[in-house]
């Protein structure tokens, strides 16, 4: 994979602006029709672009060829949301005046994208600006290339314009500098991002000497919590789902589990069967896997901080608790009990396959607990009253909220967090507003 550094990506930037007009120029419905065709092809290649996946990341295969359908479902959405980009009349306070509203594309758009999801990002942030009119400029995690470069072949194959979507791999040696370029280049009209808050915040620093158009999707935190009324069973199954994917290396995936003492007990032993159970460590490529590795050992070595951590202050291994006699990089699920909020797992995310279980007593001290953190992106619980769930669902501080659901992300909903999870939504019929301008035109003299 080619290595590019900052004269690559001022040239993909340059590529993206000079194209720029012309895309934007293309009727809806043309812009609609490539980004359609974009989608069918990557239906009709979906398992070889499952396979890079897995050959990147090492995600299972079902949960990547998963990744696939829901990675090609931004660009069908987005096809059809193109044609539907409306703007507005509105009345006048004088006789001789018509007041028109317009929405017109913002620009060249950056789109710096992470490992754990390296179709389904690029899609959702790219297939927002293609049927708004922008032009794209990719930087893949350093991890995952391939899967950018593949839906950019697709991209071709789809009749998407040369300088419409552009891709710049690069080392992680040359990320910072790159990310710097897409930054403060003045051709450059947006930034999306999603990875980790505090990269986040460095690339609003650059993004301030410009004042350009941002929108970030950062780390979470999320709470599940279990109330006594819930469905324990539907409960267990649902923490299973949201906590596992991927290995725990999602952002919306939970990192703290709080259960009300009444069924605390049978919760943590039957989360601890249906992990001994349910889950299988192993090569992404085998049918039965459910959970690959980790990126790397660096991600490795956070989860074993976190559970020696844990242990040292009290915390009880439930299941798992260290690395899989498969490699370095596999680690077992684990579960732990007994749990604080003094732990360093309850007060920063994992991301990694640590479930740690606190108990507690009351509503509201669970939604206390819950709101503590300075992120907000995803939050779950289980409960069967309905004026709780009302209450909870009002109370807690995330950008979305998963009541008796574990999984959550879909295309038709808006994506994005609070406080220190982000700016913007991304997906839904929210998601093109991120990469439109309003113009208010004033027409005088009638």
């Amino acid at each position: 994979v080619s290595d590019c550094g900052t004269a690559e990506a001022r040239a993909a930037v340059r590529a993206a602006h000079e194209a720029g007009a012309a895309w934007g120029r293309l009727p809806a419905k043309e812009r609609s029709a490539r980004l359609r065709r974009w989608y069918e092809l990557m239906m009709e290649n979906k398992e070889e672009l499952a396979r890079i996946i897995t050959a990147e990341n090492g995600k299972p295969l079902k949960e990547a060829q998963g990744e696939i359908v829901y990675s090609a479902s931004f660009l069908e959405w987005f096809a059809e949301e193109a044609r539907r980009i409306y703007g507005d009349v509105i009345p006048a306070s004088a006789k001789d005046r018509r007041v028109l509203v317009l929405k017109q594309p913002v620009g060249v758009a950056a789109i710096i994208t992470p490992w754990n999801f390296p179709s389904a990002m690029i899609t959702r942030k790219v297939g927002a600006a293609l049927a708004a009119g922008c032009t794209v400029v990719v930087k893949p995690a350093e991890d995952t290339p391939l899967s950018a470069l593949a839906l950019g072949e697709l991209a071709n194959q789809a009749g998407i314009p040369a300088g419409v979507y552009n891709v710049v791999p690069c080392s992680r040696q040359q990320t910072a500098a790159v990310g710097e370029v897409l930054c403060t280049d003045p051709l450059v009209s947006k930034i999306s991002f999603t990875g980790s808050t505090a990269t986040g915040k460095i690339l609003l620093k650059h993004a301030a000497g410009t004042v350009k158009r941002v929108s970030m999707e950062l780390g979470g935190h999320a709470p599940f919590i279990v109330f006594d009324s819930a469905n324990v069973d539907r409960a267990v199954a649902g923490a299973l789902a949201s906590k596992y994917r991927n290995s725990g290396q999602t952002c919306v995936c939970t990192n703290r589990f709080l259960v009300q003492k009444g069924i605390h007990d049978e919760f943590v032993e039957k989360f601890a069967k249906a992990i001994e159970k349910e889950l299988h460590v192993g090569n992404g490529f085998d049918a039965k896997t459910t959970q690959g590795p980790l990126i790397n050992e660096k991600a490795v070595e956070k989860v074993e901080k976190h559970i020696k951590d844990a242990v040292s202050q009290g915390a009880s291994i439930v299941t798992g608790g260290k690395r899989h006699s498969l490699g370095k990089n596999f680690f077992e699920p684990t579960l732990l009990s007994n749990v604080t909020t003094k732990m360093l797992c309850t007060q920063e995310e994992t991301f990694g396959p640590l479930a740690p279980v606190i108990k507690f007593e009351t509503e509201a001290e669970a939604v206390a607990i819950a709101n503590a953190a300075n992120v907000g992106l995803a939050g779950y619980f289980y409960s069967q009253d309905p004026a709780q769930i009302w209450r909870v669902a009002e109370q807690l501080e995330v950008g979305m909220v998963g009541v008796n659901e574990g999984i959550i992300s879909s295309v038709e909903c808006p994506f994005g967090g609070v406080k220190e999870s982000g700016l913007g939504r991304e997906g839904s019929k929210y998601g093109i507003d991120e990469y439109l301008e309003i113009k208010y035109v004033c027409f005088g003299g009638l």
